[in-house]
C-alpha cells in the first residue's frame, strides 16, 4: 500500500489516529493519497471497512474513489457525497425518529419556487426564478430562516436577485408550500438529518457506532450545514481526515468557505497536518505562473498558500497573447488549437476555459469555422439555451412579418431593430446586477445584440432578413453532433479536471475580474478561480485578452490586474516584452515562445503597428487597412469593384451574408495592396488561414485580372 508513494503521501497514509488535516495544493494525488490511507488502515487491520465513511463533493468524485478503492482491496467502505449519505440514513430512521415514510424528494424546485412567488403575488420570469431558487439554497445550507434573510445577505456582502424582503417573502412561502404537499428537497435532506441526530440521541449513537472513521475530501468546500452534520457523525471523537485546499476556494456563492478547513488546527491542538506540495500534473512552467499568481494574494486563504513544486518534465512557456478585438482572439485561439491537432494533441485533451458561459458563442463559432470538434461542458450550446431559442425565434418573426407585426421602423438602422425586438425578450440596455442566471441571460441576448452591431458595421446596408440568416447559419454551424473534442467550460465548471493544453480567454479588466466583483474577498475568489484554470493544464497554457470587444472597436480595455508582474512586458515581470504574432501580440520568452511574424513593437509602448503611409501608430480599428483613416489611399478601383461583385456572387452561392466571405475592410485593403502571390495576400489582415484555403486562388485570378469561371460552395467563415 505504501509503494510508489512519496514522503508527503506515505505520511497521510500511515497517520491513521487522531484528527488529521491534509493541505493538498493542485495536482499534488491527494485522491491517491487517502485511498491509500484507507487500504493501508484496512490492510493494516487498523480500520474496519465497513466502519469508514469517506464524503467527498460530487458523484463524479465519489465514483472515482470507490473504483480506487476496490483496486486496492478495500471493498465495504462507503465513499459518498454528503447528500447522499445523509440521504441513506433518514430514509433508514425517518420511520423510528418520526413515523410513516419519508416525504417525497423533489428533483427539481423551481416549480414549487414559482408557486410561491405567484402565492406572494410576485411576477419572476424565467431568469429570476432561478437566482430566487439559488439565493433559497444559500440560505438554507448557510441555515439562515427567511426572517433572518435581509440581515444575512447584507452581512455577507450579497447581491440579491430582487429585494431582500421580497426574497424572505418568497422563500417563506416556499417552506409553507412543501409542508402543505408533504415533499422536501435536496437542502432538506441534510437539515433534517442534522434534525433527527440532535434531537435523537439513541439514534445519533447508532450511527456512531456505525461509522467511526471519516474522511472529508475538498474540505474547502464545506458549508455550514455540511459541517455541522459532520460534528454530529463525529461526536466526541476524533478519527477524522481532511483534504482541501484553501486556494481552490471558488464556491463562496454557495455558501462554501474554507474557514472550517483554516480552523482545522485550533479545534484540533493535536492534529497531524501534511502538506502535499509535489505537483504531478503540471510542467514546471505551468506550475511556476500558478505560484506566482497567488503571490499578491491577501486574505486569509492567502496565509495558508502552498508552493507547489513540479515533478514532471520541462514544458513550453506559458504564452500571453494581446488581440485587439474579440473575434480575433476567439480566430487565434482556434487557429493554435488546430496547430495543437495537427502536431498530435488529442483534441479531447485540449480545453478553452472562460469566466462566463456567455462568452462560449464566439469560441464556438471559430472552432466551427476552422473545422476543429467541440464540446460544451456545465452549459447548453449557445444556440440551445432558451433565451437564445425565443429572441431567434422573434427575430424570425419580426423580419418575416416587418413593421406590421413588431412594430418596427425599417428605415431604423439594424441595431436598433434588433435591440427592438429583444427587448421583448427581456433585454436591457444596462446590464441587472449581481451574478446569476438574470445576468447569463442578459449576457446572451446581449451577444445577438452586439452581433447586430458587427453586421451593421461590415454592412451598413445589412436588413433584418441578412441577420436572421447570419444567426440560421451559426446555429447551424454549431449543431454538428457530439464527438470527442475540444472542450469548452467555465472557469467553475472546470473544477477537478485537466487537460494537456489549456487556452483561458477573455481576460481582461472587467471579465477577470469580473466586474460585479467589488470586495476585497470577492476579488480574491476571482484571483483564485484563474489559479484553478492555471492548473487544469499539463502541458501547454495560453492566455489571452482583447483589447476592444469588435473589430474597429476603441481599445480601451487592460489585461488583468492578476497577470501583472507575471506577463512579460508588464511592470515588475523579467520577460522580455511583446512580439507582434500573427493575429496578435504575443508576449513570452523561453522555448515555449513563438518566432514573431511580422512587425515586432515593445508592448510597453503599445506599438502595435505604424501607418505605412505616414508613419504614426495605429489604433486597433486602423490596422487592418495598415493605415491612418484620414491618409490617402492607393486602392485600385476597378480591383476593388471586382472583388465586390465576386464577393456578392460567392455569398449568394453559400446561402450567407456577403460579409461572411469578407468584410468590406478587407476588400479595401486586397485592392490597395494588390498581392501578387500567396504570401503577400496572406498577410493581409483578415484573410486567415482558413479563407486563404478556401478563396485564395479566386482572390489572386481577380488581382491577376484573370476571368473566373467556378464558385467555392462549401465554406466560409467570419472574418
Amino acid at each position: 500500500m505504501l509503494e510508489g508513494l512519496d514522503p508527503e503521501q506515505r505520511a497521510v497514509a500511515t497517520a491513521l489516529h487522531g484528527p488529521v488535516c491534509v493541505l493538498a495544493g493542485a495536482g499534488t494525488g491527494k485522491t491517491r493519497a487517502i485511498t491509500h490511507r484507507i487500504a493501508y488502515g484496512v490492510r493494516a487491520g487498523i480500520l474496519q471497512p465497513n466502519t469508514v465513511l469517506a464524503v467527498t463533493f460530487t458523484n463524479r468524485a465519489a465514483g472515482e474513489m470507490r473504483g480506487r478503492l476496490r483496486q486496492l482491496g478495500a471493498e465495504g467502505v462507503q465513499a459518498r457525497t454528503f447528500h447522499s449519505a445523509a440521504l441513506r440514513q433518514l430514509q433508514f430512521f425517518w420511520p423510528k425518529a418520526v413515523g410513516g415514510e419519508l416525504p417525497r424528494l423533489v428533483d427539481r424546485k423551481i416549480q414549487l419556487v414559482a408557486d410561491a412567488a405567484a402565492a406572494s403575488r410576485l411576477r419572476l420570469d424565467r431568469g429570476e426564478l432561478r437566482d430566487v431558487t439559488a439565493e433559497i439554497e444559500w440560505s438554507k445550507v448557510t441555515q439562515t430562516v427567511p426572517g433572518d434573510y435581509a440581515a444575512a445577505v447584507h452581512k455577507a456582502d450579497r447581491a440579491a436577485p430582487r429585494h431582500p424582503a421580497e426574497i424572505a417573502q418568497i422563500y417563506s412561502a416556499y417552506e409553507t408550500l412543501k409542508r402543505n404537499r408533504s415533499v422536501i428537497d435536496f437542502e432538506d435532506v441534510l437539515l433534517l438529518t442534522v434534525g433527527i441526530l440532535q434531537d435523537r440521541q439513541d439514534i445519533a449513537e447508532q450511527v456512531r457506532a456505525q461509522y467511526q472513521h471519516f474522511v472529508v475530501d475538498e474540505y474547502q468546500d464545506v458549508s455550514p450545514l455540511q459541517q455541522r452534520l459532520l460534528d454530529l457523525w463525529l461526536g466526541e471523537r476524533d478519527s477524522l481526515c481532511v483534504v482541501g485546499d484553501a486556494s481552490q476556494t471558488i464556491y463562496s456563492f454557495t455558501g462554501a468557505t474554507p474557514d472550517h478547513l483554516l480552523g482545522f488546527r485550533t479545534r484540533h491542538p493535536a492534529a497531524t497536518v501534511v502538506k502535499l506540495v509535489r505537483d504531478y500534473r503540471s510542467s514546471p512552467q505551468v506550475v511556476h505562473l500558478a505560484n506566482g499568481i497567488l503571490t499578491r494574494a491577501s486574505g486569509r486563504a492567502a496565509e495558508h498558500r502552498l508552493e507547489l513544486v513540479s515533478q514532471r518534465e520541462a514544458g513550453p512557456e506559458p504564452t500571453y497573447v494581446e488581440y485587439a478585438d474579440e473575434p480575433s482572439e476567439a480566430e487565434g485561439a482556434a487557429r493554435r488549437i488546430r496547430e495543437l491537432i495537427d502536431s498530435g494533441v488529442s483534441a479531447g485533451e485540449i480545453a478553452i476555459l472562460f469566466r462566463t458561459n456567455g462568452q462560449s458563442e464566439i469560441y464556438e463559432q471559430a472552432l466551427a469555422d476552422a473545422g476543429v470538434p467541440y464540446q460544451l461542458r456545465g452549459a447548453e450550446r449557445f444556440f440551445e439555451r432558451a433565451e437564445v431559442r425565443k429572441a431567434h425565434h422573434e427575430l424570425r418573426a419580426a423580419a418575416r412579418f416587418g413593421d406590421n407585426d413588431a412594430g418596427l421602423d425599417e428605415a431604423v438602422d439594424l441595431p436598433s431593430q434588433v435591440r427592438a425586438v429583444l427587448s421583448g425578450a427581456g433585454w436591457t440596455p444596462e446590464p441587472p446586477a449581481g451574478s446569476g442566471a438574470v445576468r447569463d441571460r442578459w449576457e446572451s441576448l446581449a451577444a445577438i445584440a452586439r452581433l447586430a452591431e458587427d453586421l451593421a458595421r461590415a454592412e451598413p446596408a445589412a436588413t433584418l432578413n441578412a441577420f436572421v440568416a447570419e444567426l440560421d447559419a451559426r446555429a447551424n454551424a454549431q449543431h454538428a453532433p457530439t464527438v470527442e473534442g475540444v472542450t469548452l467550460a467555465s472557469l467553475h465548471a472546470a473544477k477537478g479536471l485537466e487537460w494537456d493544453a489549456v487556452f483561458l480567454v477573455g481576460l481582461a479588466e472587467g471579465m477577470m475580474p469580473i466586474t460585479y466583483a467589488k470586495t476585497d474577498e470577492q476579488i480574491e475568489e476571482e484571483r483564485r478561480l484563474l489559479y484553478v484554470g492555471v492548473t487544469r493544464a499539463r502541458r501547454h497554457l495560453g492566455l489571452s485578452w482583447a483589447l476592444s470587444r469588435s473589430p474597429g472597436g476603441r481599445p480601451n480595455r487592460r489585461p488583468s490586474r492578476f497577470l501583472d508582474g507575471l506577463r512579460p512586458g508588464s511592470k515588475g515581470s523579467a520577460g522580455r516584452g511583446a512580439r507582434a504574432g500573427r493575429g496578435g501580440i504575443e508576449f513570452g520568452s523561453g522555448p515555449g515562445a513563438r518566432e514573431p511574424v511580422g512587425d515586432v513593437r515593445p508592448r510597453a509602448d503599445r506599438k502595435v503597428a505604424r501607418c505605412r503611409v505616414c508613419g504614426r501608430t495605429l489604433e486597433a480599428a486602423e490596422m487592418k487597412l495598415m493605415r491612418c483613416e484620414d491618409c490617402p489611399s492607393d486602392m485600385d478601383e476597378g480591383l476593388y469593384e471586382r472583388l465586390i461583385e465576386w464577393r456578392g456572387r460567392t455569398a449568394a452561392g453559400l446561402g450567407q451574408p456577403a460579409f461572411c466571405v469578407f468584410t468590406d475592410k478587407t476588400l479595401i485593403a486586397i485592392a490597395e495592396a494588390a498581392p501578387e502571390d500567396a504570401a503577400e495576400l496572406s498577410r493581409i489582415p483578415g484573410v486567415g488561414r482558413r479563407k486563404f484555403r478556401t478563396y485564395g486562388s479566386d482572390v489572386l485570378a481577380i488581382c491577376a485580372g484573370q476571368e473566373l469561371e467556378d464558385q467555392p460552395d462549401d465554406e466560409s467563415g467570419d472574418d
